[in-house]
């Protein structure tokens, strides 16, 4: 019984390193810019795509690939806010939501069109190389997956805490008005910010091909997942993300084991989110943009 645990909470921390880029993408969507991405999971299938497309067509590795797309993945960000949500970045918030569906919607019919709705998988040749650890199992392509990651989470945390246009994107997320009044050219910031969103999101997909499968639906679940780490950290908070992803991710995996049914293995993940949102609505790191 204790091999059966240990290897929930290793399988809980692999899958939490992925929850949490693809969480860090979307706090720093709403921390910049206030908005609430309920298509920010289906940016996910984008990169299941490009890095699918990439290993049985030109035979590259999907993290090689996940690397290569990342200016193609940014500049899907940046169109996506200039032309989609820029419109309506000051409306009410009832029709930015509205939109953010309507992108989720848009990207899964687009796949279901042009890919069918069939699963489809990336059968690479280390995707079942696994190593012991006191019996437990630990899969390399998903320990790969956790560790860039975690990397990268750290990376984008560092440029946005030294760098100019990190400091520009802070300012912004503390007080858009304050930071247009001091020549911040903010339209900029929040193109670069939801551009920054949609690379952590669509790696994070690519990321993940060799261990999950590829369906234009797959990003609900995670869009769901994103919200529940985001609320748990703290809205707009990366380092609440990072700590949150794995939090959610050992609860999961626990919750698979002792609620084995697919209907209840998700109620502990909700049950968690409710009782944030009812006793410590800023999150365990509050909702400054750190």
């Amino acid at each position: 019984m204790a091999t059966v645990y240990l290897q929930a909470l290793i399988s809980g921390l692999l899958i939490g390193g992925v929850f949490s880029l693809i969480s860090v993408g979307l706090t720093l969507t709403f921390g910049v810019m206030k908005i609430k991405n309920f298509g920010h999971g289906d940016f996910l299938i984008i990169g299941m795509y490009f890095a699918f497309f990439c290993y049985t067509l030109l035979g590259i590795d999907p993290y090689i690939a996940a690397a290569m797309g990342v200016p193609l993945f940014f500049g899907i960000g940046w169109v996506m806010q200039k032309f989609l949500i820029r419109p309506v970045l000051y409306a009410p918030e009832t029709i930015k939501i509205l939109v953010t569906v309507g992108i989720s919607l848009c990207i899964q019919n687009i796949a279901v069109f042009f890919f069918s709705p069939d699963f489809q998988t990336v059968q690479v040749a280390y995707g079942s190389y696994t190593i012991e650890f006191f019996g437990a199992r630990i899969s390399l392509s998903r320990l790969a997956a956790t560790g860039l990651a975690i990397v990268i989470v750290i990376a984008l945390y560092q440029f946005l805490m030294h760098s100019r246009t990190g400091r520009a994107i802070r300012a912004c997320a503390e007080d858009g008005d304050g930071a247009r009044a001091v020549g911040i050219d903010i339209d900029r910031i929040y193109m670069i910010a939801l551009g920054i969103s949609t690379v952590c999101v669509c790696l994070a997909g690519a990321m993940m091909t060799p261990f999950f499968y590829i369906s234009p639906t797959v990003g609900l679940s995670f869009t769901l997942t994103a919200f529940v780490v985001v609320v748990l950290g703290g809205l707009g908070n990366l380092k609440g993300a990072l700590v949150g992803g794995f939090i959610i991710g050992v609860v999961e995996s626990f919750g698979e084991i002792l609620m084995p049914e697919a209907a209840l293995k998700q109620v502990a993940t909700f049950t968690i989110f409710t009782l944030i949102l009812l006793f410590r609505p800023t999150g365990l790191f509050g909702t400054k943009l750190t």
